[in-house]
């Protein structure tokens, strides 16, 4: 038997084509909305924020988009990632099942979010842009986006959400190090924040309020763009390298998983992982096998669990197309948990549209059975989970718990989407005993849902 720990791809195997779900969908996800003419967006609407490459990716039904020569030079740093068949867990756990993690925290930056900063900044750069702004919670996408500036020389702003922004110094002292500036959001630095200062000064912000402030300064300069690290689908399939390789390296160890887990916050790293596998089984064929596809996420922002799947705006100032999504309302603001990036108040259209359609199930969880999950992972396999990745943690620990209640040996695949180094004191809380299970308040809910826009059916 063999006991084989971790799967390794060559460089001549990274996959050469980012894989779309939407030329595999039975039903189209439903169109973008202009909010002023409540009517499908066209690229010239757009083209304000993103270059049109990026733009016709967003809107292709192609099922593979070539990855620029380029962009997979830089991958090659740290890609194909490796996938781990997390053996010593499920000695720890006592569980039949079989553990695998498909692990994105080898990236310079730390997690999986370089995937799509890389060619976001090469798309931009081709486009004759000088500047990017963008938002940041825990500081993943921001760092990372930092990271593909420095590469690619391209001035990068960053507005971090206030809450983690005073959390995470360290995760803002990598943003500098790579030439980025990076300002706690809300900000006075834009009429958005501004108008949020006014009514609060000490607003702990949200990923709705940080998005308003980037879009806003892009949409004033001709030589700046907004890029996004999640949400929107080209962002989505730039993820989808993680799934390509995962399939190829689950070949590589004779095995197939019956359960395919991913934390989702704004729906990218969950999209990396579950996506080719979903295209596999909604194309059929020999590799069309049933699989339960599992979103995992924090029981304070928990869109895909409590959301309402409703057109609403990506920000909270209201300066973003109208897109359906599971959405907690585009003005709620989650409590401050150590999930910086989980905090958002929608999910993925593409996601959202894959759990309408029963492709994907949705589980919620509380931060501190999270953290005690990532702590069991850490003592078993060595590394340390980023607070986000914690909730996939979970997933994966709860399915394998099942799995030795019910006596059956499934196969279990999930995302660890970053190491936690840079939110070390989130750690040291929980050993302190300081994390409290946060929840949002019901009454903000119901308010913020109560303000979805009214969009003719």
């Amino acid at each position: 038997m063999s006991d084989t720990i971790k799967y390794l791809l060559s460089e001549d195997q990274m996959p050469k084509d980012w894989y779309n779900l939407a030329a595999d969908l039975p039903v189209p996800a439903p169109a973008v909305l202009h909010p002023g003419t409540m009517q499908p967006v066209g690229p010239d609407d757009l083209s304000p924020l993103f270059p049109m490459s990026l733009i016709m990716q967003e809107v292709s039904t192609e099922r593979r988009i070539e990855i620029p020569e380029p962009v997979r030079q830089v991958f090659r740093q740290w890609r194909p990632s490796p996938l781990f068949r997390a053996r010593a867990l499920e000695k720890a756990l006592g569980t039949p099942a079989k553990i695998y993690y498909k692990y994105e925290g080898v990236s310079p930056a730390g997690s999986h979010k370089p995937n799509t900063a890389i060619p976001q900044a090469f798309y931009n750069v081709e486009a004759g842009i000088r500047k990017l702004t963008t938002e940041t919670g825990a500081g993943q996408w921001g760092s990372s986006l930092a990271f593909a500036g420095s590469l690619f020389g391209i001035e990068v702003q960053v507005f971090q959400v206030r809450v983690s922004y005073d959390q995470k110094p360290y995760r803002r002292a990598l943003m500098e190090t790579y030439g980025a500036t990076c300002v706690p959001s809300p900000s006075p630095l834009t009429q958005a924040g501004r108008a949020i200062l006014a009514q609060r000064p000490d607003h702990p912000g949200s990923l709705g309020i940080a998005i308003s402030e980037a879009v806003e300064l892009a949409a004033q300069r001709d030589d700046t763009k907004y890029a996004l690290g999640s949400v929107l689908n080209h962002v989505l399939l730039h993820q989808t390298i993680i799934g390509e390789e995962a399939i190829l390296q689950m070949a590589m160890a004779g095995d197939d998983p019956d359960v395919v887990i991913g934390c989702t916050g704004g729906g990218s790293n969950f999209a990396g992982i579950a996506f080719p596998f979903i295209g596999m089984q909604l194309r059929g064929g020999p590799n069309a096998k049933k699989r339960r596809i599992v979103a995992v996420e924090p029981a304070a922002c928990p869109s895909l669990t409590r959301g309402q799947y409703a057109y609403d705006f990506g920000d909270t100032a209201h300066l973003t197309p109208l897109t359906k999504m599971h959405t907690l309302g585009s003005t709620f603001t989650p409590p401050g948990f150590h999930a910086g990036g989980l905090r958002y108040h929608g999910m993925a259209p593409m996601v959202s549209h894959v759990k309408e359609l029963g492709l994907i199930e949705a589980v919620a969880y509380h931060q501190i059975g999270c953290f005690e999950a990532g702590v069991t992972f850490a003592r078993a396999e060595g590394i340390v989970p980023a607070p986000e990745s914690n909730h996939a943690v979970k997933g994966a620990i709860e399915e394998a718990l099942r799995c030795k209640r019910e006596g059956k040996a499934e196969t279990i695949l999930f995302n660890l989407s970053g190491h936690g180094h840079f939110d070390m004191m989130a750690y040291t809380d929980y050993f302190a005993g300081k994390l409290q299970d946060l929840t949002y308040d019901e009454g903000e809910l119901a308010q913020a849902l109560s303000g979805l826009p009214a969009v003719p059916a």
